[in-house]
């Protein structure tokens, strides 16, 4: 059957709808656009009235206005613009279309089921205005619908999934940047109004807390770039060994670029696939365990497809007995970075400053919520939401059920992290501690992990708000009494 764009004049015009995807290089949606040799207008809709959709958290808006702001710069370099809406994507999309007399719709798939729902109600308009939507999987590594076990059920271990993976083979090279862009024009007197990006009011106005985030990061396409070559030339040879040590940056730090679409997973597979030598097993050891880490982020879109009320619902029914402490002064001492544990403040602390954290301090900062304090783990996940210049609802739901217990391949629930130890272990010379705590300058590296042992003690920083011992039996307690 041919396509409905045979039936549109030559001049018809197509429309790019952006989303989670805002990059020129290796965006599937746009290259297929810019082949239709049709002159074309990308559109970006933030919608925050559909139903079901989440709203971005204070950190992720930040992020997406400086995303947006440089997609626009580049997409005029090559000779068309970013045109951005505010309202119901469903409403406004097929409503462009046939105001511009479309030929077709391109855009690149989203995975949570209320973005899934919107974009078949768009697809269902469109396709009743004899309008072609051309869709693409422009953020993932493998389609999450196309790999099952041999029975056709999902997977539930990461470990089953990434062996599926790999002998599916490699992912496709990525795509280059379209060279050049025919712009559409203007829409027409009747077309709903254009906002300018500062309309969003994505930026934080009264108090401005952004300026640790502005001295931490450049977001859009270009500083994706420039981040990706920065750890490959200067950290990726070491990245196996050193990624567990928070005061060292020799993680990639492109979780936030990924998040946005700023940059491609196949674009860094296929970058760090080039530093490989075969001859080496450093750096097939490096390569491995970084691939692993994309990896897990595919394995956690592959849960969010799967369980769609992966933030909210725990993925092990038996937790929904969990007997959860109400306990906010706890809870508020853990978001501000006041427990009297130093590795688990300075993540907190970094997180606020930065909008990133480490991520095995992640790990613990998780674990000392869930098991020592005994708090929702959905509480935690909803002030990473809003805290995270990454926050992303696969990856962060899914990271959030994993230290709880209650996710898909999680850890086990009596693995407590001891956070004095960890730190000790991951940060022994107690730098990345005192960077983050002032309070902590003057201790020697045996005591900063400690301070409730230093001889001379420690002004200005708390005491420790539960003891290890303590916390520990009384979670497993907790646990065993699941059944």
């Amino acid at each position: 059957m041919a396509s409905s764009a045979n039936l549109h004049p030559a001049e018809a015009p197509v429309i790019v709808w952006f989303r989670d995807d805002l990059r020129l290089c290796d965006n599937p949606a746009l290259t297929a656009a810019a082949q239709s040799g049709r002159k074309i207008r990308c559109v970006f809709v933030y919608d925050e009235e559909s139903d079901g959709l989440r709203p971005l958290g204070a950190a992720a808006k930040w992020w997406l206005h400086g995303a947006l702001e440089n997609l626009d710069k580049d997409l005029r370099q090559r000779g068309t613009r970013l045109s951005i809406y505010r309202g119901r994507a469903s409403e406004l999309i097929p409503r462009l279309a046939t105001l511009c007399r479309a030929a077709i719709v391109y855009w690149n798939d989203r995975y949570g089921e209320a973005e899934r729902r919107v974009d078949s109600a768009v697809q269902l308009l469109l396709e009743q205005r004899r309008i072609d939507a051309l869709t693409f999987n422009g953020s993932l590594l493998y389609d999450p619908a196309a790999i099952k076990t041999k029975s056709g059920e999902p997977f539930r271990t990461f470990s089953a999934f990434w062996r599926a993976v790999y002998q599916a083979g490699d992912p496709a090279q990525p795509q280059a940047a379209p060279v050049a862009l025919q712009d559409f024009g203007d829409w027409g007197d009747n077309s709903p109004r254009a906002v300018e990006l500062s309309e969003l009011c994505l930026e934080p106005r009264g108090p401005d807390w952004s300026g640790g985030l502005r001295s931490n990061w450049k977001p859009g396409e270009t500083g994706a770039q420039m981040q990706l070559k920065q750890f490959l030339d200067n950290h990726f040879d070491t990245y196996a060994e050193c990624r567990d040590f928070p005061d060292r940056q020799t993680t990639s730090h492109l979780s936030p670029y990924l998040r946005f679409g700023n940059i491609s997973p196949r674009q860094i597979w296929h970058a760090a696939e080039s530093k490989n030598s075969e001859s080496d097993v450093k750096s097939y050891r490096n390569l491995e365990k970084f691939q692993s880490e994309l990896g897990w982020r595919e394995f956690s879109y592959y849960l969010l497809y799967h369980n769609p009320t992966l933030a909210a619902r725990n993925l092990q029914s038996k937790f929904d007995r969990m007997p959860w402490r109400e306990d906010p002064i706890s809870l508020r001492a853990w978001q501000i970075g006041k427990t009297g544990y130093p590795l688990v403040d300075a993540g907190m602390r970094q997180l606020w400053t930065t909008g990133w954290m480490h991520n095995r301090v992640r790990m613990v900062v998780a674990s000392f919520l869930v098991k020592h304090l005994l708090i929702d783990w959905r509480q935690g996940e909803a002030w990473f939401w809003d805290t995270l210049v990454d926050a992303d609802q696969a990856n962060n739901a899914a990271s959030w059920q994993w230290v709880a217990g209650s996710g898909a391949d999680a850890a086990p629930y009596f693995r407590i992290f001891n956070p004095t130890l960890q730190g000790e272990k991951f940060d022994c010379g107690g730098h990345y501690a005192k960077a983050w705590l002032p309070e902590l300058s003057g201790l020697p590296p045996q005591d900063v992990h400690r301070p409730w042992q230093a001889s001379s003690g420690v002004e200005g920083y708390p005491t420790r708000i539960v003891d290890h011992d303590f916390a520990r039996r009384r979670a497993l307690d907790a646990f065993e009494a699941l059944g």
